[in-house]
């Protein structure tokens, strides 16, 4: 079984004035957390795991923090272009594992809550998914969330079932090529003439 893992980690400070979204979820908390964005500091570390479980660059390279576009923009925007890009790779989630760094708020009373709702943005069952919850411990970091995931990935398409459709076309042609041979040399079949169904001489 082809298997990936991707590390993704963020860290913001946090704001008076705007509000707390973790995991996709509003937090009761006098504070938020700065970012351009919505400063879903889990949001961004699982998406950039997937990103780099698929080695396809990070967050930044699909949303720079300097494009206004992004401004206030929900998280699980950036989440869903990681999971597209997951499926165009060929891949699917086995399963995430997320640490929280941060004093407050208290995280283990929501984390069933908050691993239901980030399972239903990842598309898996609930199983997949674990969230922890780690306090800084003394190292004068009260003021920052930070958050640290991890992605397995596994293959869920064979390569050749993501070959182009030109490709597989060629392929087609190549096949049929050597069939008319065979009958040619074989059985005296002459080879087919596709005939064009418009004069290709008289085209305006």
């Amino acid at each position: 079984m082809d298997t990936r893992i991707g590390f993704g980690y963020d860290s913001h400070a946090f704001k008076p004035g705007v509000p707390l979204r973790i995991g996709g979820m509003a937090l009761e908390h006098p504070e938020g957390l700065a970012g351009h964005s919505d400063g879903d500091v889990l949001l961004h570390a699982v998406t950039d795991a997937l990103l780099g479980a698929v080695a396809a660059g990070d967050i930044g390279s699909f949303f720079p923090p300097g494009d206004p576009r992004w401004k206030d923009a929900d998280s699980a925007i950036f989440l869903n272009t990681a999971l597209e890009e997951l499926q165009h790779a060929g891949y699917g989630i086995a399963n995430v594992d997320v640490t929280l760094i941060l004093a407050k708020p208290k995280i283990a009373p929501i984390a069933p809550e908050m691993r239901a709702h980030l399972a239903d943005l990842l598309q898996v069952e609930i199983g997949q998914v674990s969230i922890k919850a780690k306090t800084p411990e003394g190292l004068n970091l009260d003021h920052v969330a930070q958050c640290h995931a991890v992605a397995l990935v596994t293959r869920i398409r064979e390569e050749e079932e993501l070959k182009s459709m030109e490709a597989v076309i060629e392929s087609q042609r190549q096949l049929e090529d050597v069939v008319d041979d065979l009958l040619a040399s074989v059985h005296g079949v002459p080879r087919r003439k596709i005939t064009p169904v418009y004069d290709t001489e008289d085209i305006t």
